[in-house]
């Protein structure tokens, strides 16, 4: 592989409306009007992959992309004085805050659920970005390579106390064993195992290094044209290799699988590549803004609507002759289930809620408020 020497970039517009893509989707498959989904906008029930499992993927790949744009701009100005540092307490307040959210409503520090979101998010932005900083690219694609492979071997290999090993179950695998085994009741709802647990935080390190691995190639002397074709072209590579390894080591977006990892970072760089060229090198960029404005305040954007979804969840209203109702429940049937079937009414709730946050983040944007950390 060639390697060229990075150039000064300004900031990536199609980057932001990328990252405003995933936080539209992420607000409407975690906000559900009543008990009732379409298919792709719930998680596949175990292996498989719908558009709700590419969310979080994408995070972690755009936060990848991101890092090497903001600590390139540093470190080609010698401006490394306490950047470890800064690495450090961002790492540290992201997790923070996964921490905060998982606190509502269950802050007993026995059982509060210590991983999450966040806090993976979190974990992928400190390491990947302390590898940029002290590492070669190299060095790094070694790391990714050894993370996969090494994750795909223990889980297949090393046997799990009462199943065996390659039991790839809820129960059985050899992640929900080390998750209970560590985590014991901090797992996501005291359940068997965590789906952002201990063990398969090293496969999702991939994800980000395969964002980081982009932001060099975007950082390059290339033209637009090849860069354009070199992420279509890796992403075909990536999706066909991802596929192909499912076959023996099904994607999961619980497990993050390694071919989970290439799977879906195939498609991140698809649909980043779509945004690069049209906003890019084509100038359309109108149909991005919505995008561009959640997009540029990706924290609060994330955060806020969690916490007013988990409001509409814990608030119930008595309901003569009944059991009290969820607020949530409540506003969607009257809003849209009496013109509405269930399933419609359930979307249409949660594609509100989306265009109901994009008026105060609006209003952000507009004053040139960005909340960053």
């Amino acid at each position: 592989m060639e390697i060229v020497q990075p150039q000064e970039s300004p900031r990536l517009l199609s980057l932001d409306v990328f990252r405003g893509i995933t936080i539209a989707a992420m607000i409407i498959v975690n906000t559900p009007g009543n008990q009732e989904a379409y298919t792709q906008l719930r998680h596949a029930e175990w292996s498989g992959c719908t558009l709700t499992d590419l969310v979080f993927p994408f995070f972690l790949f755009i936060s990848g992309v991101s890092l090497v744009f903001s600590l390139s701009k540093r470190l080609e100005r010698g401006r490394t004085n306490g950047l470890a540092a800064q690495i450090l307490r961002r790492t540290a307040i992201i997790f923070g805050l996964g921490l905060f959210l998982n606190a509502i409503p269950n802050y007993h520090p026995s059982t509060i659920r210590i991983l999450g979101v966040l806090q993976r998010i979190a974990i992928c932005y400190g390491v990947t970005s302390i590898l940029f900083i002290k590492t070669s690219l190299k060095t790094q694609i070694g790391i990714a390579a050894a993370a996969l492979l090494g994750y795909w071997l223990a889980m297949t290999y090393i046997p799990v106390p009462g199943f065996g090993a390659g039991v790839l179950t809820k129960e059985g695998s050899l992640a929900s064993f080390i998750d209970r085994a560590l985590l014991g009741a901090h797992t996501y709802r005291q359940g068997v195992y965590d789906p952002e647990g201990i063990l398969s935080t090293v496969p999702s390190l991939a994800t980000a290094l395969l964002g980081v691995f982009t932001g060099f190639w975007l950082r390059s002397g290339r033209d637009d044209k090849s860069k354009i074709y070199g992420m279509l072209a890796a992403g075909a590579v990536l999706v066909a290799a991802g596929r192909l390894w499912g076959i023996w080591f099904p994607i999961n977006k619980a497990l993050w699988t390694s071919s989970y990892v290439l799977y879906t970072a195939g498609l991140a760089l698809w649909v980043f590549a779509l945004c690069y060229r049209l906003i890019e090198v084509k100038g359309i960029k109108g149909w991005g803004r919505p995008f561009e404005i959640f997009g540029m305040n990706a924290i609060a954007a994330y955060v806020a609507p969690i916490l007013l979804v988990k409001f509409l969840v814990l608030y119930k209203l008595d309901v003569p002759g009944g059991e009290p109702i969820q607020l949530r429940i409540w506003l969607c049937d009257r809003i849209f289930g009496a013109w509405l079937s269930p399933l419609n009414a359930s979307a249409a709730f949660a594609f509100s809620y989306a265009l109901l946050w994009l008026a105060p983040f609006w209003l952000l944007y507009r004053k040139k408020i960005f909340i960053k950390i």
